[in-house]
Parts: C-alpha cells; sequence; structure tokens
C-alpha cells in the first residue's frame, strides 16, 4: 500500500521535530470531530481515533482537546486492532478560538495551524463593516493571514462603493471579490492555496463558503443552499472538517457563526488608526470620552474618523476586558467606565478646587 505523504497535509520540519520526541509512536493530523471521535490522516491513511484515559484526565478544559487542524500523536496507523488512540497534541502554530456560544466563559477553538483565514461576506444584505472588525481582530490575534473574501458579487449593483467602505476596515488586509455564478475572483483566491498550506474559510451561514469549496476542488462535495427571500444564510456545513485540494493545499471548512463571541482578540493592528490617534492625546490613560486634548475625540469631530467605527472598537475592548473576569473585577471595571481615567478624575478635581476659591 502507497504511504501518505503528510507534507501535502501541511507537514513541516518544526512539527516532525517535536513528534520524535515521542518514541513508538506516529504523527497524524485531525481532518475532522465527531464528539469524541477523530477522524486523522496519517502515512498509512484515514484512520479514526479517539483521546486516552490520560489525556482525558490530564486536560485543563475543552481548548486542551485535539481540533481540526491539529497534529496530533497516536499509537498505530490503522484499525486493524480497533481505533487508534491519541496521546498527545503537538504544540498549535497559530489558533482561531472565540467565546462558546451561550452563556458560558468558555473558549472554544474554531481550528488550528492554519496558514491563511478567509473572512467571507457577501455582498448583499450580509454585508456588515462591524462583522468584519470583529473577524479581523480574531484572525489578526490567531497568528495566521486574514483575507477578506466578498462573495456573491452577482447580487451587488455597486461593487465600487463596497469596496471602498472595506477598505476603511480592512487593516491592510487583502480584499477578493468573488461570485457564486462565474468564475470572478476564483484565480485570485488559487493565489493562496499552495501545497501544504492550511487555509480556513469563516463566516456567516450562506455567504457561499461551500460554494467556494466546492470550486476549488472542481466537484460539489459540499451541500449547499440557496439564500432564503429574507436573505438569510441557511446552515449547510454541519461540523468542521479539513479537505485536501486536487491542486495542493488543505482547506478547513467551518459551519455558519451566527455569533463570533470575543475570547481573545488583537484590536491594536484591526484599529491601528485609533490606536495611532490615542498616542497623541494629552493624557496617557484618556478614555476619550470628557477629557480635554483628546486627539481621538478631535478626529471625529473633524470627520477623520467615524464616530461608528470608534463605537466598535470601544464595544469590542470592553467585551475582551469583561471575559473570564471575577465578580469583583467585573465591579470594578464597571467602576472605571462610569468614573472614567485617572487624568479624568484629577481634571475634575481641579475644576472643583477652583471654583471653591471664590
Amino acid at each position: 500500500m502507497q504511504k501518505i505523504d503528510l507534507k501535502n497535509y501541511g507537514l513541516t520540519p518544526r512539527f516532525e521535530q517535536e513528534a520524535s520526541m515521542y518514541e513508538n509512536m506516529y504523527i497524524a493530523r485531525v481532518m475532522q470531530q465527531h464528539r469524541d471521535i477523530y477522524n486523522v490522516i496519517c502515512t498509512g491513511g484515514e484512520i479514526l481515533a479517539s483521546v486516552s484515559g490520560k489525556f482525558s484526565y490530564d486536560a485543563k478544559d475543552n481548548t486542551h482537546y485535539p481540533v481540526v487542524g491539529d497534529w496530533v500523536i497516536i499509537d498505530r496507523e490503522d484499525n486493524n486492532s480497533g481505533n487508534a488512540v491519541i496521546h498527545h497534541v503537538l504544540t498549535r502554530r497559530s489558533v482561531f478560538e472565540r467565546k462558546a456560544a451561550g452563556t458560558s466563559n468558555e473558549a472554544q477553538i474554531i481550528a488550528s495551524n492554519i496558514d491563511t483565514v478567509f473572512i467571507c461576506m457577501s455582498l448583499n444584505l450580509n454585508f456588515n463593516l462591524r462583522r468584519v472588525e470583529r473577524y479581523l481582530s480574531v484572525a489578526f490575534n490567531s497568528m495566521a493571514e486574514p483575507v477578506i473574501v466578498l462573495t456573491k458579487a452577482d447580487l451587488c449593483d455597486d461593487i465600487a462603493s463596497k469596496l471602498s467602505e472595506i477598505s476603511s476596515v480592512s487593516a491592510g488586509a487583502d480584499v477578493i471579490v468573488c461570485s457564486s455564478i462565474s468564475d470572478d475572483g476564483y484565480s485570485e483566491v488559487l493565489k493562496y492555496i499552495t501545497q501544504g498550506k492550511t487555509i480556513a474559510f469563516i463566516g456567516s451561514s450562506g455567504v457561499g463558503k461551500s460554494t467556494l469549496i466546492n470550486r476549488l476542488m472542481g466537484a460539489d462535495i459540499l451541500v449547499t443552499k440557496q439564500t432564503g427571500n429574507d436573505d438569510k444564510g441557511a446552515h449547510t456545513t454541519t461540523r468542521r472538517q479539513m479537505i485536501a485540494l486536487p491542486g495542493g493545499g488543505i482547506v478547513i471548512d467551518t459551519p455558519g457563526m451566527r455569533e463570533l463571541g470575543l475570547e481573545s482578540a488583537d484590536l491594536s493592528r484591526t484599529f491601528e488608526d485609533i490606536e495611532q490617534l490615542a498616542q497623541m492625546c494629552r493624557f496617557k490613560d484618556c478614555t476619550h470620552d470628557k477629557e480635554p486634548g483628546c486627539a481621538v475625540k478631535q478626529a471625529i469631530e473633524s470627520g477623520q474618523l467615524s464616530q461608528k467605527r470608534f463605537d466598535s472598537y470601544k464595544k469590542l475592548q470592553s467585551e475582551i476586558s469583561y471575559e473570564g473576569l471575577n465578580s469583583r473585577q467585573l465591579e470594578n471595571e464597571k467602576i472605571k467606565k462610569m468614573f472614567g481615567s485617572k487624568s479624568e478624575m484629577k481634571q475634575l478635581m481641579k475644576q472643583a478646587k477652583n471654583k471653591n476659591k471664590y
């Protein structure tokens, strides 16, 4: 039987070196997860695997369990005598994570060891600049390269204006325009997909991720559905899965996410314009609310910065600040937001003192 070359699945010398630490074991990559069972690819082919009892005992939380894209250490390369057993997850090179849906404060890893994240958004009613900012913040934090993919160009009457809007929030990320009924933009997508590189497609339901992956595969391997009259997307992908493309490269398809709660994010890159303005404020701890000499407020008043973009920045900043805090920490954060920065408090006290003089 011909062995699988794992380099085609993204295996690098860095992972090979780490795997060599485990004697009489084998390296594999997680292709798909079904609750407690994983499809993994190893040199012997694609097999089923589950984590060992010790692995489950030692795992501190769900982020320590294998996810799609992980390189893992297994005890066998076939299922002739039962499922393979996963003993270790190799150190992740990049991680795309979010806050788990619901009221839980737990983090949820969407996929790992990604080279490029395609942030997909359709050019119809799904178009939302605030959503792009949120996805970019998580993508930059993941250590993968984000690329914005605007789909369904055939449903947009003014692509130029949409591109202009996107450029105001893209933070230097490349932007690609695709149509679901033509090959427009298809060649641009292919430039990012080379031998051994891992690409992840993320975005809301119904934006055309599965359609685009089918084009890359040259076959309809993923089920697609038409968007409803209300322009709400239909769920077609039900679980994360990794797919090897015939021309080289690996694609990770993810279910559409109605919400992307922030577990961690890189706002400094997504909102670099605001962060640079903040450095010019009179006070280092300026909250950009009531303090005098605030460069951010001046930029908003002059039209250099939009109020909506600044509000989005503050919202995401607040979301990150509150995640994982205990009740006392949450209360302290709320007090800080209520009464402002130290510099603002000093300014108010100074004003009150001057009034008392007269």
